[in-house]
């Protein structure tokens, strides 16, 4: 990959996108401090400038690496907001709990789901109107480490067709800072990285995905076994043929 090339296409993508469908629109985004929304953010402002792009950071309670999300507004120099939502996430919780024991998997996937509740309600606020930005990558995706209507919901997907170390390249294109482009992924709720839960590193996963000869077949195992459980998270819902 020509990271350079690549840059200018998606800058020109977006820019051909937002003519389409919001051409005064802010594009809204998250901002964990992490590399995708790093560089997300960084490739919107290169394409619309940096009045058009909002960035939220949305941490529940206390978020020991917040002050990253900080250093991407300031570097980037966007307006942001920053909404605390461990308040609703506890009322859900509480509310919830009362009815029925909350499993594990819906304690780990109703703050995401308040965090993406809370871009849109933001973007539909707007005076000129907003378009929530998609913030994940190819190989996320592609083992389902997203939440459904979560992080995995958005108008627009900047990064969804980028493998990891292709993004890291187009982070690196951009000058960003290393200490948030090479970072650790964390989902900033778990205290734990991305890898950690996985059980493979992303370069492993990269090479699989890209059909380069792999040894760990155990490793490959899981991946394919998250590959299946997960993809009806990257297709439109089934409906009932009339």
């Amino acid at each position: 990959m020509n990271a350079k090339n690549t840059v200018d296409s998606i800058v020109e993508q977006i820019r051909n996108w937002f003519d389409k469908n919001g051409p005064k629109a802010s594009a809204v985004l998250g901002i964990s401090g992490g590399k995708d929304s790093s560089v997300t953010a960084a490739l919107l402002v290169k394409a619309l400038g940096k009045d058009r792009v909002i960035g939220v950071l949305m941490p529940n309670g206390e978020q020991s690496d917040i002050e990253d999300s900080y250093m991407v507004c300031k570097l980037l120099d966007i307006k942001h907001y920053v909404v605390n939502i461990a308040d609703a996430v506890k009322g859900l919780e509480d509310r919830l709990g009362a009815l029925m024991p909350l499993s594990k998997d819906a304690i780990i996937n109703i703050p995401p789901r308040v965090r993406m509740t809370t871009l849109y309600a933001i973007a539909q606020s707007l005076p000129n109107g907003g378009r929530v930005i998609n913030t994940c990558n190819r190989s996320e995706n592609y083992v389902g480490y997203s939440t459904k209507f979560g992080d995995a919901a958005g108008d627009f997907s900047v990064l969804g067709n980028f493998l990891v170390r292709e993004v890291l390249a187009i982070g690196d294109e951009l000058g960003l800072p290393g200490e948030l482009v090479h970072k650790a992924p964390s989902d900033g709720l778990c205290g734990k990285t991305d890898e950690d839960n996985l059980g493979f590193t992303y370069d492993f996963l990269d090479s699989y995905i890209s059909g380069e000869q792999v040894s760990d077949m155990k490793a490959v195992e899981e991946i394919e076994r998250r590959h299946r459980l997960n993809l009806h998270k990257e297709e439109l819902m089934p409906t009932v043929k009339k």
